[in-house]
């Protein structure tokens, strides 16, 4: 500093003892600046009031020499003292070189800049608010210093600040803002520590309504939540709590859909803890802002399906995210579904009501992020406020939704309540919006049909709802569903109509209709004959499918849809199967759960008396294609009491190649006639007149066994029918014999035992094609 310079108005022993290295010195010329700007005042000269101030600020405060610098910062704060209340006037000069030296590379100068500043705050109080941003954006970076009397300092400082910004009620939120949105990013921990202090404080103040511009602060809030520090994630958790409790009481005034995507990304993250706080808020937002979320709904689906399958070391975030989930599915009402378009062609006859549809949904059972499965849930999607959002009703927008449904169901790795919470959506949507997810059917249908392979029953049985929903609802009902699993499987009806009343040997009447053959019936839609296809393909594919699983499959699905529909469908498909092996083994397996569930009981009984048109046409059908089975083709005939036409068949196995299958099957025919579903076969065998063909049947099939249990079981059985002379009474003697089925309409057996043969044929040249081939043959039997 150049000595001869003229600093006045300040004396040249002031100059002298403010660039003096002892600090006794460096204050007693603080004391005579005090003095001299005091006189100043007095005189209202705020030229030279300014000019001292200048001086301090130029030639001291910013000056190379570090005593200078702390001369000049000393020098500053006595200003200040002395224009007391006046001091507002001359902040900005005031401030500026103290921030400055916040910067130094001298922990003591930044020391004394605390200490400087600290006093003209001290003394300016709410003046300094205007200022307020810088002054918050030094302190800020002084949280972090690495010196602990600068951190001491500036935390004396920044308790000051906060009383002031307390008191006040001039306090500028708006732009103070963005330099709080721009700072709450820092990592380091003092920074951040200072952050969510001064967070604390402001979400105090009545007059501050720090909640509107939480959107600003809300992202980098829940990534302090991460930090490594014990006390900053507690504090942390108490400023969110708290920002929770404020929303929870003035729902109104939440901007919830600008915060919805920060919430679904971190409800994603790794960290347990904002994890679970990021969930909780997702919670607290859908039963708070209701239909305002249902835009986000791919994001929100996104987050909460994976920790669905958490196990109990995450049960906390599991648990909310179920509440989550079952929360956002309610808002999906019919109002989202498209306008119904009357269609004339479709009628269904009963149509249950929505809300009696969700209660079974809900009732059928209970319910980190895949980067595969990440939906762009923040493009293109407006932002509300809370009035728009009244005004304009929100629209649902299932792509996105079906998509991550889609993705989820696909991963294999996905945990099995997932998967059960996915096909659980995918049923509230084809039951509250059919229209708009039947445009989505033709992409669903794949995996749904992957799915009936899960290894969760719960996971199959859920599948199986929404695939009978599917086939079953009245918006599916399209001239032409196209492929839902490839070209190949294009099937038109006409290919594959039920078998006409001409056809199946049945005489033509003029009430039969065509359409009462047909599998399809006024509750089924397009989709139906097409979900039997695949189903038939995928057991024909997946054989072990049909061995575990088909089963249970046929008879859930027979719960679920209508009975008579799935047999005749089948059997009519299976006409047309040139898989001649698979057919009969699906046969097989179709009549054992005829013969066998108890959910088909009402099925069995309208075949046992064939007394209607449309019993006759299911038998006809079914007669058809079970004849790719002989034996199955037998125990049908059983069933419905076609006693001499089950005799007529027997007759026809003397030509047939007997493999030990072949007989094994008979067997298995033997121990099912001792089931309880055959007791009326068996009383029939106390009226020997009026069954003849019934026993000379059982005789032929016990003549096709060797000397096996079967074989002992069957004969026992016959040596208990009675002689019919012992049986005869007066009455019967005089009574007419009675014909079989004389009080139904006749049927031309005599075609289906044509149709029978022809059948067996095929099966002949296939096995010899086969052993031509050097393909294994079925096993046989040398007699």
């Amino acid at each position: 500093m150049n000595p001869e310079k003229d600093f006045a108005p300040l004396t040249p022993n002031i100059v002298r003892a403010l660039n003096d290295k002892l600090y006794e010195k460096r204050k007693v010329a603080a004391l005579e600046i005090e003095k001299l700007v005091r006189e100043f005042v007095a005189q209202n000269n705020t030229v030279q009031i300014k000019h001292v101030i200048q001086t301090l600020s130029q030639e001291f405060a910013l000056s190379q020499h570090p005593h200078s610098r702390k001369g000049g910062l000393i020098g500053l704060a006595a200003c200040s003292i002395a224009l007391g209340k006046d001091s507002g006037l001359y902040l900005k000069e005031l401030i500026e070189p103290v921030l400055t030296c916040f910067n130094d590379a001298d922990s003591r100068l930044r020391y004394y800049a605390c200490e400087a500043l600290y006093n003209i705050v001290k003394v300016a109080r709410g003046a300094v608010l205007p200022h307020f941003n810088v002054l918050f954006d030094g302190l800020s970076k002084l949280a972090a210093d690495p010196d602990p009397n600068v951190k001491s300092g500036s935390e004396l400082l920044d308790r000051l600040l906060k009383d002031i910004v307390t008191e006040s009620n001039k306090f500028d939120l708006v732009g103070f803002i963005p330099l709080l949105r721009e700072r709450i990013y820092s990592n380091n921990q003092y920074a951040r520590q200072f952050i969510i202090s001064w967070i604390l404080v402001l979400e105090s103040v009545p007059d501050i309504n720090l909640l509107d511009y939480l959107p600003e602060i809300l992202d980098g809030l829940f990534q302090i939540l991460g930090d490594n520090g014990k006390e900053i994630r507690k504090m942390c958790e108490v400023v969110l709590g708290e920002f929770l409790k404020e929303i929870k009481k003035n729902p109104s005034s939440v901007k919830f859909a600008e915060m919805a995507n920060i919430l679904v990304i971190h409800c994603q993250t790794t960290d347990d803890l904002i994890q679970l706080t990021a969930m909780c808020w997702m919670r607290e937002f859908i039963q708070l802002a209701g239909r305002v979320m249902l835009p986000y709904s791919s994001g929100i689906l996104t987050a909460v399906l994976p920790c669905l399958a958490y196990d109990d070391r995450k049960k906390s975030i599991k648990e909310v995210a179920n509440v989550c989930n079952q929360s956002l599915m309610k808002l999906v009402t019919p109002e989202d579904d498209e306008p119904d378009e009357p269609k004339p062609v479709l009628h269904r006859q009963t149509e249950s009501h929505p809300d009696d549809t969700l209660a079974k949904q809900e009732g059928a059972g209970s319910g980190g992020p895949d980067g595969s499965c990440d939906s762009s849930f923040s493009s293109g999607i407006s932002v509300f406020t809370p009035a728009s959002t009244e005004r304009a009703p929100v629209t649902l927008h299932l792509d996105g939704i079906v998509q991550v449904l889609n993705c989820h169901l696909s991963d294999m790795a996905i945990g099995m309540m997932t998967r059960i919470a996915v096909l659980k959506w995918l049923y509230h949507l084809y039951i509250k919006t059919p229209r708009k997810m039947f445009r989505h059917t033709d992409s669903l249908f794949p995996i749904l049909l992957q799915t009936l392979s899960d290894e969760s029953d719960e996971v199959v049985l859920k599948d199986l709802e929404v695939l009978a929903e599917i086939a079953s609802s009245p918006a599916g009902q399209t001239d032409d569903p196209g492929s839902l699993d490839g070209p190949d499987l294009r099937v038109s009806h006409s290919e594959l109509q039920v078998p006409t009343p001409s056809r199946a040997g049945l005489p033509t009447t003029p009430g039969a209709k065509g359409l009462e053959c047909s599998p399809s019936t006024p509750t089924m839609n397009s989709y139906f004959y097409k979900f039997m296809i695949n189903l038939l393909k995928r057991f024909s594919s997946e054989r072990k499918l049909l061995e575990v699983r088909g089963p249970f499959i046929i008879r859930q699905l027979c719960l679920l849809l209508n009975a008579e529909n799935i047999f005749h469908s089948m059997a009519d498909i299976l006409l047309q199967e040139e898989d001649l092996k698979f057919a009969s083994t699906m046969v097989h397996a179709l009549n054992t759960i005829l013969l066998t569930s108890t959910e088909l009981f009402q099925l069995r009984n309208q075949l046992k008396d064939l007394k209607t048109l449309e019993s006759q046409n299911l038998f006809c059908c079914l007669y058809r294609s079970w004849c790719h089975n002989p034996v199955t083709t037998v125990s049908l005939c059983f069933l419905t009491q076609n006693y001499q036409h089950a005799y007529d068949l027997i007759q026809k196995f003397g030509d047939l190649e007997v493999t030990v299958d072949f007989l094994t099957e008979v067997d298995k025919l033997v121990q099912l006639i001792e089931c309880p579903i055959f007791t009326y076969l068996r009383l029939q065998l106390l009226d020997v007149k009026n069954n003849p063909y019934l026993i000379k049947a059982l005789y032929g099939l016990l003549m096709l066994l060797p000397q096996s249990s079967a074989f002992q079981l069957l004969s026992h059985r016959l040596q208990c029918v009675p002689n019919p002379e012992l049986l005869q009474t007066e009455a019967s003697l005089n009574a007419a014999p009675k014909s079989q089925k004389a009080d139904s309409p006749s049927i031309d057996y005599a075609e289906l035992l044509q149709h029978f043969e022809k059948v067996q044929n095929k099966h002949l040249e296939v096995r010899h094609q086969r052993s031509g081939r050097g393909d294994p043959l079925d096993r046989r039997v040398v007699l």
